[in-house]
């Protein structure tokens, strides 16, 4: 398996509000674009179901489509998300969902994990094999 490291930068980010709950909790759906750099370049875009708790924590989960290229080889590829806010920082672990990939990274499979904290720039590592 190889390793890829990098960062990705949010480019856009489209919330809304589906349902309220007592309180601050609340069940969202953000819309959102980014920019990887690093050994995956490209962009990146994501549909996140995001379910709020009173105190401001949430949790997530969502599939990210990522257009680009790791190292010399390009094309696109699907990935699993499901993490956590605990107020300052998101995490979130990762897996490539087999059979989505085209282009040059057709077969891929891995895992990975990703952070930020609250800003519009997160880290990733991101473990994987082509086929």
């Amino acid at each position: 398996m190889a390793t890829a490291h990098g960062t990705f930068e949010v480019v856009s980010w489209d919330e809304e509000t589906y349902e309220r709950m007592q309180g601050k909790a609340k069940l969202t759906r953000a819309q959102v674009s980014q920019r990887f750099t690093g050994d995956i370049s490209g962009q990146g875009s994501v549909q996140w179901l995001m379910a709020y708790a009173r105190d401001g924590t949430a949790h997530f989960v969502g599939l990210q489509r990522v257009k680009g290229a790791i190292g010399d080889r390009k094309g696109t590829f699907v990935v699993e998300t499901i993490g956590d806010f605990d107020g300052t920082v998101a995490t979130w672990k990762a897996r490539i969902v087999e059979g989505m990939a085209t282009g040059d990274l057709t077969g891929i499979r891995g895992r990975g994990s990703f952070g930020a904290p609250h800003g519009s720039t997160a880290s990733y590592e991101l473990e994987y094999e082509l086929g």
